[in-house]
């Protein structure tokens, strides 16, 4: 079914624009040149990104940080092992996957620990990526109260990810 979306969606909006007496082919390739102009806008965003968490990740800085960071989580209420998971989920999808491999990997799917990393990662958001893109493509340039919201928001999600484990599963 999923093999077909793309083409059925390109079928109907040709058909729909051919009944307009549109010009199909000339719009597909004005969309095109649209969407390379905002590629283009967006890569050195990407790249600087990636960068940073490889950067990060490789020279051990977020595994120390982690270490430093996990008394403050477990106050909180938060496995003091999901510590990593925490620091890296709002800079990198990818890396906090990886993260989140791992916890589960070396502490079981079922565990506390488990469960808590997968909640973690299905309820927030790589927030860096997400404010780097969305507000690079707008143009924006001031994030300030954006990204003060925005982690808030992550950290809520880490919490409640927690504690909802706990709860349902005691």
């Amino acid at each position: 079914m999923t093999d077909y979306v793309v083409p059925l969606l390109l079928l109907v909006s040709s058909v729909l624009a051919l009944r307009k007496k549109e010009p199909v082919y000339d719009l597909l390739l004005q969309g095109g040149a649209e969407g390379l102009k905002l590629l283009v806008t967006l890569i050195p965003t990407l790249v600087i990104l990636l960068v940073a968490v490889t950067m990060l990740r490789s020279s051990g800085a977020m595994e120390l940080i982690g270490q430093f960071t996990a008394p403050v989580f477990r106050l909180f209420g938060i496995p003091e092992e999901t510590a990593l998971l925490v620091l890296i989920r709002p800079i990198s999808g990818s890396a906090a996957l990886a993260v989140g491999t791992e916890l589960m990997a070396s502490h079981g799917v079922d565990s506390l620990v488990g469960r808590t990393a997968a909640v973690m990662l299905g309820s927030t958001e790589t927030t860096f990526y997400t404010i780097s893109v969305y507000f690079g493509a707008a143009g924006i340039r001031k994030t300030r109260y954006t990204l003060i919201a925005a982690l808030l928001a992550d950290l809520t999600g880490f919490f409640m990810a927690s504690l909802t484990v706990r709860l349902l599963y005691p």
